[in-house]
């Protein structure tokens, strides 16, 4: 119970630590930035593969490859949804976006709306994780995410402090960011938890949620700016070093 706690906290910490770096390094560059983010997405496609959807497989029981299969594709097109669903909320919040100022505002307050929705169903991944029982696959996946927050907390500041945006409530947007994941996490653990029936289809959900977020958003986000071999090696490396974690945690 303590653990998943003290994980809650970790991985919801790890952006807020990242939004504090992001404050004091504002002026740092894309391309490191950039390779952070790659090797980050090796490290989470590595944690998703092992500890969600291979859990998921192997608590399934008979029916497992469809249910598998099937939460994989739900979780994917949940996070699609979300995406779909945030334009909408410019006209929730009344901006009017009559001038480039302000299109620049709207444009950066829904990109940090994006963040805090994406961070929910990765904290909800790693409070699932903890129902399977196996602490080294839990482990393995918060481990993922955490790392993974750090870059995506420092990009949140600049692009809000050049908006216009004032520092205090720039940081404290970021710090928002990171309180979502902590509920996110028990909410999963929580969860399956009373229900572990639904266990399997959820490690396949979260896992479906996450394998989005990196095809769809982050491997993308990482090549935009460049091209370098650099930012793809770094996802190799990112994800081999997981696969060496676990195979001699294992």
């Amino acid at each position: 119970m303590h653990i998943v706690w003290i994980t809650a906290l970790g991985v919801g910490g790890s952006t807020m630590v990242g939004s504090l770096i992001g404050f004091i390094f504002k002026n740092i560059s894309h391309k490191f930035s950039d390779i952070i983010l790659s090797f980050a997405a090796g490290v989470m496609l590595a944690a998703s593969i092992i500890g969600l959807v291979l859990p998921s497989l192997e608590y399934g029981g008979g029916i497992a490859l469809p249910v598998t299969v099937a939460g994989i594709f739900s979780g994917a097109f949940c996070i699609k949804l979300l995406d779909k669903f945030v334009p909408y909320l410019q006209k929730l919040a009344g901006f009017s976006a009559t001038d480039d100022e302000n299109i620049q505002l709207n444009s950066v307050l829904l990109f940090v709306f994006a963040i805090a929705i994406h961070n929910f169903p990765e904290g909800l991944a790693a409070g699932v994780s903890f129902g399977t029982g196996n602490m080294k696959d839990a482990l393995t996946v918060a481990g993922g995410i955490a790392l993974q927050n750090l870059p995506e907390g420092m990009i949140i500041i600049a692009p809000m402090l050049s908006a216009g945006i004032s520092p205090s409530r720039t940081l404290l947007s970021a710090l928002g960011t990171g309180v979502i994941e902590i509920l996110g996490t028990l909410i999963g653990y929580y969860g399956v938890t009373v229900s572990g029936a639904i266990l399997p289809f959820a490690l396949a959900f979260a896992g479906g949620t996450m394998l989005y977020v990196i095809s769809d958003e982050m491997i993308p986000q990482t090549h935009s700016r460049s091209c370098e071999q650099n930012i793809t090696f770094a996802l190799f490396l990112g994800f081999c070093l997981m696969l060496a974690t676990d195979f001699y945690i294992g």
